[in-house]
């Protein structure tokens, strides 16, 4: 993009401050810190790297000449409050950071600009006050909600229509103690699997040995199915998961696209690099004088269906062409 043709479309975006050069004229290069929750070398990592840095370089930040890019990696299931501390004892002007550290960086500042993605019901967790007025340091993008993990539900009955019986598995850090009601995710699972008459087991896990065990367990009858929800503990056992879904010929449907192409069945999600080039616009927002508090907690609109042809040849199950034809990728 020319730098015309990008000054025209900051212009006409009300979301953006009108011009490239109240970047361009910083009297300092800005840091922003990136927290991202995957293995530094992955694919995925590299994918969302190049989609923060190509969204930033739109805008007008650039590496090297008024932006610094301070990336920290936390893996699903490694703790972050070692990596919330070094990355602000940087002093970031804002930090866009993914999943569960989110939570670490909230524990180590009220006043640094923070940006999250692919978090769940940030309300209910206590890191906004709403979706509409989230007040505070922090704003960011929800990635679930009931109608998606309804979704769920019903790709899997259309893939299996024999289930009778369908296994959720949370983080246990997602479950609450006293009621199964714990979230917009399970509200939808409840419903959907209500209304096609499935039965319907959740599962709070802490470890590997605890997804191992009920995975076993929920094996013993037959015409049963997975579920298997967004998490720190289920992220960190991706691998665990899909091979005993292999193992117990469970039909399993995922929250993200890398289940799928490791060997899952089937994922319908979100797409992660949206979502993290949407952060990166808040974050130009903030580096231009937007405070977090006056920026709305969004939604997100895009998904995308992955279907893994092969595994379903696995389990003996045939995918209908009417479900092959609405997904965004099918892998044979």
């Amino acid at each position: 993009m020319n730098r015309r043709a990008l000054i025209a479309f900051l212009g006409g975006t009300p979301l953006l401050w009108p011009t490239v050069a109240a970047a361009q004229s910083a009297d300092r290069v800005r840091r922003v810190g990136v927290v991202l929750p995957a293995s530094p070398g992955s694919e995925t990592a590299q994918l969302v790297v190049e989609a923060i840095q190509g969204q930033l370089r739109e805008l007008g930040w650039v590496e090297g000449s008024n932006l610094r890019l301070e990336l920290r990696w936390a893996p699903d299931g490694d703790p972050a409050g070692k990596v919330a501390k070094e990355l602000l004892a940087l002093q970031p002007d804002a930090i866009l950071a993914g999943g569960e550290p989110v939570l670490a960086l909230r524990e180590e500042t009220h006043t640094v600009p923070i940006v999250f993605v692919l978090f769940g019901d940030p309300v209910g967790r206590g890191l906004v006050a709403s979706l509409a007025n989230p007040g505070g340091n922090i704003t960011g993008f929800t990635h679930y909600d009931a109608a998606l993990s309804g979704k769920w539900v019903e790709t899997l009955k259309v893939v299996a229509p024999q289930l009778t019986r369908v296994a959720a598995l949370f983080g246990a850090e997602t479950l609450a103690v006293e009621t199964k009601r714990v979230d917009s995710w399970l509200n939808g699972i409840e419903s959907a699997t209500a209304s096609f008459g499935i039965r319907l087991t959740a599962t709070g896990v802490h470890d590997g040995a605890d997804i191992e065990r009920a995975i076993t367990a929920f094996a013993t009858e037959p015409n049963g199915g997975l579920i298997v929800t967004p998490g720190a503990v289920v992220g960190a056992n991706r691998a665990l998961i899909i091979g005993l879904a292999a193992q117990y010929r469970l039909p399993a449907v995922y929250p993200f696209r890398p289940f799928t192409t490791d060997g899952g069945l089937i994922s319908y999600g979100i797409i992660g690099q949206e979502h993290w080039r949407q952060g990166a616009i808040y974050v130009d927002r903030i580096l231009r004088g937007a405070k977090p508090a006056d920026l709305p907690v969004q939604q997100a609109s895009k998904f995308e269906l992955v279907i893994n042809l092969k595994t379903a040849k696995t389990l003996g199950l045939t995918v209908p062409q009417s479900l092959l034809a609405r997904a965004d990728e099918v892998i044979e």
